[in-house]
């Protein structure tokens, strides 16, 4: 396995992906069941506000599992811990506290 010495990370990364995953499935279940009403609900607004913020944060979950299947890949393929902007590395520190951190701090910081 090419994964440069992170495998506590490579074990992070993945029950990440399982938690987002199954969080993803209960909001879709949600979805389906909780948030329906029949035609004389007087409040259709306020389903329509729930939806759209269950939806909002589908999505966020969703682009966060990308960002984990990116860091990944990256293990895989022997490059994880390297600063897709600049290509240092990225410290240790900051991949323990972000395992699919894409940036060095440095650069972190010049994209904000």
């Amino acid at each position: 396995m090419a994964d440069g010495g992170h495998s506590v990370q490579r074990v992070q990364l993945q029950e990440e992906r399982q938690r987002i995953q199954g969080q993803l499935h209960e909001l879709r279940s949600d979805t389906d069941t909780s948030l329906s009403f029949d035609g004389g609900f007087a409040d259709s607004s306020q389903v329509t506000a729930e939806r759209g913020e269950i939806e909002a944060l589908a999505v966020t979950l969703g682009d966060t599992l990308d960002e984990i299947d990116r860091a990944l890949r990256k293990l895989d393929e022997g490059t994880y811990g390297r600063c897709e902007d600049c290509g240092g590395s990225i410290v240790d520190a900051r991949l323990e506290a972000m395992p699919a951190a894409r940036l060095c701090i440095a650069c972190a910081s010049k994209s904000r």
